[in-house]
Parts: C-alpha cells; structure tokens; sequence
C-alpha cells in the first residue's frame, strides 16, 4: 500500500481507464460524494474493509486454522488471476491453472508435509508450465513461461512461508503477529506520510512513498514488535524489536516492488476487489515479501514448540 502523503503531482493518475502514465496531467476535482484521503484512498471504506479483513483472519485462526488456508486460496487465486489479467495488457500470457495448482500443492506440503516436498512441488510446477505452453508455438514462449514461473513464485512459494508459520502448534499466534507486523507498518507509514510527508522516497516508482512514512512504519513496527514478541510468542523485547525492523524493510519493499511492476505494465492497479485498497495483489504485496523474513527471524527467535 502507500504512503499517505504525496509530495508532488499524483503520479497515480489513470491516463486512460485503468492505465497509467508517467507523463498524464493531474486529475479534474472529484464528485461531491468522492471522499478520498490525500493518498487518494476512500479512508472510511478502506478502514472497514481492513477490519473485514481482520476479523476473517483472527475468527479462522482461532478457531479450525486450517480453514486458513482457505481463506489464503481464494486471495491466492484471485491474485493470479489479478497477474495475469495485468501481464496480458502487455501481450504476455501466464498459465494460471497450473500456477494455481502449483501453488495449492507447495501449501498443501508446507501444511502436512516437509520442506523438500515444497521444493519439490515447485521444481514440478516449472516443469508442467514448460509443457502447458508449447502448444502455443515459440513466439513469445519464453515470456510467457518466464511470467508463469514469477507468478508462482510471487504468489505462491512467498504465500508457502505463511503456511509454514501456521502449521506448528503455536502457528495461529505465530500467523497473527506476522499479519499484526505488517499491517503496523501500512499504517504507521500511512498516518506519518499524511502528517508529515515531505520528502519523496522513491518518486519515480512511487510518489506517495516519503521518508517520513518510512520512519513511521519502522517506528510502529519497532513498538509493535516489542510488544508481540513477549506477550504471544513468550520471546524477549529485544527480539521483537529486531522482528519488527525487518518487516518494516521487508513490507517497504514488498510495497515498492509491486508498484515497479504496475508502473512497468502502466497500470493503476492490479484489480478493484476491495473498495479503497484496489485488487488483492494491492492489499498482500507487502504480506508477500514480509512473510519468508518473519518465518526465518521466528524459527531462530522462537523455536517450534516439540
């Protein structure tokens, strides 16, 4: 997601429906219902989706946690869907059946099985989306096995460590402060670019991104960590501290990345799913990066109960 203050025009402006332009004029004024923020989000609608969201995750973990996952495939999919939707405006083509079959098996291994069988299951999707396109001749077949292979890696063995993170005894407790870290880092980078947002972090790639929004994603991470770490995982502070330092990186990153990404295909967003937050590729970007990084700095910081 971005930061809530924008230093200089709104280089999100649609040039065309659903298309961006680095060179496109600002916007005209909004309707009079439009209520947007100065990020350019419906704020209230955002906030309520958000704690939608929220509650899904925590009623799913705290009850049957596998069910989880479920929750986790019908993002996983739509976000595929979202890719490749985003990936043919450009003539590229990814193969979203086995990319989703693909994914679903590393879940399914990470859950009730090992990390080998992970690996494995990804090394065996390669294979099938270099067959699945032959068929389509050799023009183009490159990209498009190569957009395949990105997008079950983006979505689907990034998606696999959260699985990871679920599976141990503790893994509800573990999951939510993964989400809680995250999400921590969304908002204090959101309130802290609004407020006091001046100075562009990365214009070109994403101009509502300041240095003073990444402070403030640190500095509620750092607060945030410091305080799950002990209370549900029975850690020290100052391992939340370090936690929570990485997933403020961590999350930037994953923000930042998918924005090169819309900004290369020249598009807005990857999709319209969830009113103020775009697509579901718009919503876990940052969960996506953040999620290997927390699974590592977790397992050292907080063995799996035997």
């Amino acid at each position: 997601m971005e930061d809530g203050n924008q230093p200089g025009p709104d280089a999100d402006t649609p040039a065309a429906a659903g298309t961006f332009s680095p060179h496109a004029p600002p916007a005209g004024p909004a309707g009079p219902d439009a209520q947007p923020s100065r990020s350019g989000r419906n704020l209230p609608v955002a906030a309520g989706v958000g704690v939608l969201l929220g509650g899904i995750v925590i009623l799913t973990l705290f009850t049957v946690k596998a069910t989880f996952l479920i929750v986790m495939g019908a993002a996983a999919a739509v976000a595929l869907w979202e890719l490749a939707r985003a990936f043919g405006t450009r003539g590229t083509h990814v193969a979203v059946i086995p990319a989703a079959a693909g994914a679903t098996a590393m879940w399914v291994c990470a859950y009730w099985w090992n990390d080998q069988a992970v690996l494995t299951s990804l090394v065996l999707t390669v294979i099938v989306l270099l067959a699945w396109r032959l068929p389509g001749g050799i023009d183009g077949y490159l990209r498009d096995v190569m957009a395949g292979v990105f997008a079950v890696v983006y979505v689907g063995l990034l998606a696999s460590f959260i699985v990871a993170m679920l599976a141990p005894a503790d893994g509800a407790r573990r999951v939510v402060t993964f989400v809680a870290l995250t999400v921590c880092s969304d908002i204090g980078g959101y309130f802290a670019g609004s407020l006091l947002g001046r100075h562009p972090m990365a214009r070109v790639i994403s101009p509502h991104k300041t240095w003073e929004g990444l402070a403030g994603s640190a500095l509620t991470c750092l607060v945030a960590g410091a305080i799950l770490i002990p209370v549900l995982l029975h850690g020290h502070a100052w391992q939340g501290i370090v936690t929570g330092a990485a997933a403020a990186a961590a999350a930037v990153l994953g923000d930042l990345a998918e924005s090169a990404i819309k900004r290369d295909l020249q598009i807005k967003d990857m999709g319209s799913v969830l009113p103020g937050h775009g697509g579901i590729l718009d919503r876990v970007d940052s969960l996506l990066v953040t999620a290997p990084v927390i699974w590592l700095l977790l397992t050292v910081f907080v063995p799996v109960p035997g």
